[in-house]
């Protein structure tokens, strides 16, 4: 499982701990990643993702699933919430 959002598509980032003394030694600062249950209006379905609490927070504030997948670039988004995507604009546009 990689350390990945499968919405906004954030993932480890690296740098240097550096000591009192300015020794420096690489490292890496991961995401905070959550295991969340998200429910699609349109669809009348809930998915699985797992997504980064900064995600989370932009759904909220965007009114939910649909509509942050509205407006997310399909370059960040994992294939499994590409496919909800397109699930989505497919329902919205027979609505």
């Amino acid at each position: 499982m990689s350390r990945r959002c499968e919405l906004t598509g954030k993932g480890p980032m690296t740098g240097n701990k550096v000591s009192h003394a300015n020794n420096k030694t690489r490292r890496r600062w991961l995401p905070n990643l959550n295991e969340v249950t998200l429910i699609s209006d349109v669809l009348g379905r809930s998915f699985s993702l797992r997504v980064s609490s900064a995600a989370l927070r932009t759904v909220d504030h965007r009114g939910g699933l649909d509509a942050f997948l509205a407006k997310a670039k399909d370059d960040d988004l994992s294939p499994a919430a590409l496919k909800i995507k397109r699930e989505v604009e497919k329902a919205q546009a027979a609505a």
